[in-house]
């Protein structure tokens, strides 16, 4: 079975998370959850309310971390997941991931980034010329990392799939399970 990361923190979007992780298992996938440390991380929803202006935010579910970044070697795995939420913010920092996160796109492997997820690549530097999209609010991050803003529910370029929040969560994950399935052909 190929395994596939799925980068965490706390406060990642439950979602964002969740539905890739399941998909990947029922694709033949083994999702493997990476994170700072090897703990569980508390998951958050967010949705805006009506008559609000800025996101709201719950608890949602845990999640256990197994491999954390230090101990990740990337060429063990088949593609990559960057989960949304308030996580990518802080963690787009360790320098473990960013090591983790150019591999993914040095190789060319399959890698799927929704919502806020892109602060990640974003800080590794990843995104010159690249086309995603992302949620509205961080067109900002894309843009002054040289990644191009494209407000549609899937994008892909080359081996990059991205949607804007969970709402695009049936667009563009099967996308990026095709990908990963063509990879291992």
């Amino acid at each position: 079975m190929k395994k596939v990361l799925v980068v965490i923190g706390d406060a990642s979007e439950t979602l964002d998370t969740m539905y890739p992780y399941y998909r990947l298992q029922e694709a033949g996938f083994e999702p493997v959850v990476t994170a700072p440390e090897k703990r569980p991380y508390q998951m958050v929803m967010h949705e805006v309310k009506p008559g609000w202006t800025i996101t709201k935010e719950w608890e949602g579910y845990t999640i256990e971390c197994k491999v954390p970044f230090s101990e990740v070697n990337e060429a063990d795995y088949a593609g990559i997941m960057f989960s949304g939420g308030r996580a990518p913010e802080y963690i787009r920092y360790d320098e473990n991931l960013v090591r983790i996160t150019r591999h993914f796109f040095e190789t060319d492997k399959p890698i799927a980034s929704v919502c806020h997820g892109v602060e990640i690549p974003a800080y590794a530097g990843c995104l010159e010329g690249r086309r995603m999209a992302t949620v509205a609010k961080c067109r900002f991050d894309l843009e002054v990392c040289g990644g191009i803003f494209v407000d549609e529910p899937c994008v892909i370029d080359g081996n990059l799939v991205s949607g804007r929040t969970f709402h695009d969560n049936g667009y563009y994950i099967g996308p990026w399970i095709k990908l990963l399935e063509a990879q291992n052909d």
